[in-house]
């Protein structure tokens, strides 16, 4: 018996567990980038090396900045000490202070003179060479940067679930069984979907379903709900936000997304009330958009941080919230809602900020999305009643 369930499940999908990466299988040993062969000239040639100049660029501008006004400082020196025949500088208090007053005093009129003579069009030179062709480089250097309004992934965290949320396929189909209201049929139904659904044996559910494994009833209420959905959402966002060294007075905007499950206070006036985020913070609850809610959600905060200004951080939150959504009817179309999903979250910090870029993981360089308009892509995904009044989620292709 044990040869032909390892001769079914090496034939079947691979699982993952609910706290793993989607790249890391149960059924096999784990790896490591070592175990991994590939020629390094193909992986160069894969490079955007425009992103990668642009990334490093406004270092490139300040780094200018500062050779610039080395340039114009040296040239000011130069010119102060031949007017008064000083070939050596004696260091002291006194002449630091003098000398440093007198060269801020001709920097300033250096300025004035080269504003007159653009105004002017005169063809005499105040400035060198050198510090011209730095103030050349410097605007031109200033214009790419202006032609580019960057987004950068800075921290991405997931729900790790607890123990207590855990079970098993056998587990699930047992919970299935104790509501009472399946036949068999659906009960043989929902363990082969089981089987096919590429979902491990530590599948996270929430406490209000999982404590009817222990005597209780299932808890299907509004307070279940929401402590499900402060349990995922604070974890991933504090995660999010320590991995990306912000603070949440440093998040400008927030778009938390969760299409079942739409509460009065919105989960981010649960969230901007827990972690005492600013009071002029944007924020924008999205539901009933499906699984394309995240790419919506990722879209809106890019926008939201290119209208304003440079230096602003986006936290968007992903999660599905179960604890109502457990469908208590036999007809096939809704019960694939109860094999199918599982809980969990992910959240993400953004930033357009010039100098987030060289330590962000990501660049956000395109988003895309084509709305289906056709009747069949409108059902596909429909909550209603089957024809016995039990409400649900009906799944279709």
């Amino acid at each position: 018996m044990s040869h032909q369930n390892k001769t079914q499940e090496s034939q079947g999908m691979s699982r993952v567990d609910s706290e793993s990466d989607m790249s890391v299988m149960s059924d096999s040993p784990t790896k490591s980038y070592r175990d991994y062969r590939f020629r390094k000239s193909s992986m160069i040639g894969m490079i955007n090396w425009t992103h990668v100049i642009c990334t490093y660029m406004p270092h490139l501008f300040v780094i200018g900045i500062g050779v610039l006004l080395a340039l114009i400082f040296h040239q000011v020196i130069n010119d102060f000490m031949a007017e008064q025949n000083v070939e050596q500088f004696e260091p002291s208090i006194g002449n630091v202070v003098e000398a440093t007053l007198l060269v801020l005093m001709s920097i300033k009129e250096l300025l004035f003179k080269q504003v007159t003579m653009v105004t002017s069009i005169r063809k005499e030179a105040i400035f060198s060479p050198a510090v011209e062709g730095t103030f050349v480089v410097l605007v031109i250097l200033g214009w790419i940067l202006t032609m580019d309004n960057p987004i950068y992934l800075m921290s991405f965290a997931t729900f790790h679930a607890p123990d207590s949320w855990k079970l098993t396929h056998d587990q699930i189909i047992e919970t299935m069984k104790i509501q009472g209201c399946f036949t068999e049929d659906s009960i043989k139904f929902m363990s082969r979907l089981l089987e096919r659904s590429g979902t491990g044996q530590q599948t996270a559910w929430p406490p209000g379903i999982v404590q009817s494994l222990h005597g209780k009833p299932a808890d299907r209420s509004i307070e279940a709900s929401r402590k499900e959905a402060e349990t995922i959402i604070f974890d991933i966002v504090e995660n999010a936000m320590k991995k990306a060294g912000v603070t949440a007075k440093d998040i400008d905007v927030l778009v938390i997304n969760c299409s079942l499950f739409s509460p009065t206070p919105s989960l981010c006036a649960t969230v901007i009330t827990h972690f005492k985020m600013k009071h002029d913070i944007l924020s924008y609850n999205l539901s009933g958009m499906g699984c394309g809610a995240s790419l919506l959600a990722l879209d809106l905060a890019k926008n939201m941080l290119q209208r304003r200004k440079r230096g602003g951080k986006a936290l968007v939150v992903s999660t599905e919230i179960l604890t109502q959504c457990l469908y208590h009817g036999n007809e096939r179309g809704f019960l694939l809602q109860n094999t199918l999903f599982r809980c969990g979250g992910a959240a993400m910090v953004l930033s357009n900020s010039w100098i987030d870029g060289s330590k962000a993981w990501f660049k956000l360089l395109h988003t895309v999305r084509v709305q289906g308009i056709g009747e069949d892509a409108y059902q596909c995904v429909y909550e209603g009643e089957d024809t016995k009044g039990h409400r649900g989620i009906r799944l279709s292709k």
